[in-house]
């Protein structure tokens, strides 16, 4: 079969060029004013900001650190039908029942989490007073599927004792550059200034605060209406490079960028800036929401910043303008979740590498490391041999067992979970999960 990262299951040929970079084959309401940020600006987040901070000192900043159970989970997408609903157009209690199924699998697996996938497209997945309902549950972008499913998901998470985290895509519009495929009022198609075409999609463009001001909005407002656990983000900013395109903010540059040494400076700050007003608006909204985000595996490499990893891939500084490791340092995340998608061994990109530069980047500062394991990797039918090794992905959390910052594991993704055509998490279980453990609520 063909194998490609998560990005590419998720979005296409962008995940694809982002895999081969790396080497691997391979993954409201407050408005404007209020998502200015946090009074002092950039690098005074809520959580205090500045050099690593004892946990303990964390934890009397927010009250929402600490230690806590481990934190086993899987991530639930809904862009393209990936895991779930499976098909466009099924009925609402059709709808339903493959997503409680989805929840009874985490349980069977003894995880104690899942991560849903609310907001893939500018959409949402309940109704929401700023986007059209998701065109991946009727086919339909905008119409109402007849019932709430993410009002649903925390509900039934809940009664099972699972901690229900709402993954949000704050940037990407849709699959496709029309925006006349766009429902007649989506805030893109109303505000074309806002977006930029680019590797055969749609975003917003990150550089405008008036769009940062938006798609917070957009996203607290299912943290208001719901009793999310957490506020999910992954590793969608600025897109993955895509050979023989430009990324056209030259008009926001041009507005905004002037006091910045570099374009790349300017769009690190963008960035920057969204992840810590948003930290900030979370604590102001629903005190006690966490907020965690999984970036790309590889901060920087050795090679460009020697306080990088030894590792020889794309990196989410250099190539996506998101400096993950200052938001680990700043105390902007209550946890981070890197995707380590490589297997051990790896020449370009290490697992048995990465783990324990990410532990050493989170001591510390009280934030939790989750490590995002590559299940969907781990098939019989796998052109690397690694990967056709049923045992390969619980030699990973050994190997993570050895580092105290490691907290928890979260799998991609949930049909990979329920499948497991290898038998990988079943090893895991078996080796790892000997017992259920409750959630941090």
């Amino acid at each position: 079969m063909t194998h490609m990262g998560r990005r590419g299951l998720l979005a296409g040929a962008a995940g694809a060029v982002a895999g081969a970079v790396a080497g691997t084959g391979a993954g409201p309401g407050a408005g404007a004013a209020a998502a200015a940020g946090p009074p002092g600006g950039t690098g005074t987040g809520r959580r205090g900001g500045g050099e690593p901070a004892a946990d303990g000192a964390a934890e009397a900043v927010t009250g929402r650190r600490g230690r806590g159970p481990e934190f086993r989970g899987m991530w639930i997408a809904s862009v393209l039908n990936v895991d779930w609903p499976s098909r466009t157009g099924l009925s609402a209690a059709r709808q339903r029942a493959e997503l409680t199924a989805l929840l009874d699998t985490a349980v069977k697996r003894r995880l104690n989490a899942v991560v849903l996938q609310v907001r893939p497209t500018a959409d949402a997945l309940w109704p929401s007073e700023f986007e059209p309902w998701s065109q991946w549950l009727t086919g339909v972008q905008g119409r109402d599927p007849g019932w709430d499913p993410l009002g649903t998901a925390v509900a039934e998470a809940h009664a099972r004792g699972l901690e229900l985290h709402a993954w949000f895509n704050p940037y990407r519009v849709a699959n496709h550059t029309d925006p006349s495929r766009l429902v007649s009022w989506h805030p893109a198609r109303r505000r074309p200034d806002w977006t930029v075409a680019y590797g055969g999609k749609l975003c917003y463009n990150p550089g405008l605060p008036e769009v940062r001001a938006f798609v917070q909005d957009a996203m607290l407002d299912a943290v208001e209406r719901y009793p999310v656990d957490a506020v999910h983000w992954d590793d969608y900013f600025y897109p993955y490079p895509v050979a023989g395109q430009t990324f056209d903010d030259e008009d926001a540059y041009r507005e905004y960028g002037g006091a910045f040494e570099s374009r790349a400076a300017w769009r690190r700050h963008n960035t920057d800036a969204l992840v810590e007003e948003m930290s900030w608006r979370i604590a102001q909204v629903r005190p006690g929401t966490r907020f965690g985000i999984s970036p790309f595996g590889i901060w920087r490499n050795k090679g460009d910043d020697p306080e990088g990893s030894d590792t020889t891939g794309l990196s989410a500084y250099d190539e996506l303008h998101a400096d993950t490791r200052r938001w680990v340092r700043e105390g902007w995340l209550d946890y981070v979740t890197p995707q380590v998608y490589w297997h051990i061994g790896n020449r370009a990109a290490d697992y048995a590498v990465l783990v324990p530069w990410w532990a050493r980047t989170v001591r510390g500062t009280g934030v939790d490391l989750y490590v995002g394991e590559a299940l969907y990797r781990s098939d019989p039918d796998s052109p690397t041999a690694a990967w056709r090794d049923p045992a390969e992905l619980s030699r990973h959390l050994t190997l993570a067992a050895r580092h105290a910052e490691v907290r928890g594991h979260v799998f991609f993704s949930a049909k990979h979970v329920a499948a497991d055509p290898g038998g990988a998490m079943a090893r895991v279980v078996a080796d790892h999960y000997a017992t259920a453990v409750p959630p941090r609520r």
